[in-house]
């Protein structure tokens, strides 16, 4: 096995064409023709994930945001990236991230986390022009059954392991259609608007945009990691799926840096 064979069974799902413009998915360090035995998966790569794959004996790490994301102007210890780069390359370990093309991927990032939640008849949220099926932003689709608001944002919470969530004012309606959109999704809320969801889920949404839905939508920000982490799942899966015999194992180590304080 070598690191372009996992990189191909991932792009099966999500091609690299379909990494938005500012992107840098892709292999990150390393050799393509490299062989490797073991991966290490995980959302973000800080130095104590290398420290895990060299503690391991991980050869690959694959990643869904990317390590390397601007330009490097120089390898030095100044930075978690520099530091993390030098110890990959001084222990052998190839870097792959699958970013914003497992994004806009059907089978991607939203997809999970709506089939996480429950939901059917999954579409997708903003289908691209080229490839409307298999590409685009965010999902929609629909509760069986459905749920009081508050019902709603506990089963959210649940799901995503969340110890509070930010939301926008209740409408009174009932939950049926949700959008959703894993990560920063705002730029697809006036999508969610126009398909009429009675909620939309997605992170970072800024102070003012909570002002938006007018009462229209229950809109929810569950968390940047929250909203993104079963990625690393979706990842191990494809690759176990393609190559049934590859270690793929989900890192230990623990990366969301925004950490909670919760009044008691």
């Amino acid at each position: 096995m070598i690191v372009n064979d996992i990189l191909n069974c991932i792009t099966e799902v999500a091609p690299l064409k379909w990494q938005e413009h500012y992107d840098n998915a892709g292999v990150q360090v390393g050799d393509l023709n490299a062989e490797v035995h073991q991966a290490l998966i995980c959302l973000d790569i800080t130095e104590a994930v290398v420290d895990e794959a060299v503690a391991k004996r991980c050869d690959l790490i694959v990643s869904h945001h990317p390590l390397i994301f601007h330009g490097l102007k120089h390898i030095t210890p100044e930075t978690y990236i520099e530091r993390a780069v030098v110890k990959a390359l001084k222990h052998d370990i190839a870097i792959i991230s699958m970013h914003t093309n497992l994004d806009n991927s059907y089978l991607g990032v939203s997809r999970v986390l709506a089939d996480r939640l429950g939901l059917k008849n999954l579409r997708l949220l903003q289908p691209s022009a080229a490839e409307p099926e298999l590409c685009g932003a965010g999902m929609i689709g629909e509760f069986g059954t459905p749920l009081a608001e508050l019902d709603f944002l506990n089963l959210v919470a649940n799901t995503l392991g969340s110890p509070c969530l930010k939301h926008s004012a209740f409408t009174g309606k009932t939950i049926k259609t949700v959008a959703l959109c894993g990560g920063s999704g705002t730029p697809f809320m006036s999508d969610a608007l126009r398909q009429k969801a009675d909620a939309y889920l997605t992170a970072d949404i800024k102070y003012h945009d909570f002002f938006v839905p007018e009462g229209n939508i229950l809109l929810v920000d569950g968390g940047h990691f929250e909203t993104e982490q079963f990625t690393k799942e979706l990842i191990r899966d494809i690759i176990q799926k393609k190559f049934p015999t590859f270690a793929a194992e989900i890192a230990a180590t623990p990366t969301n840096a925004v950490h909670y304080f919760c009044k008691k």
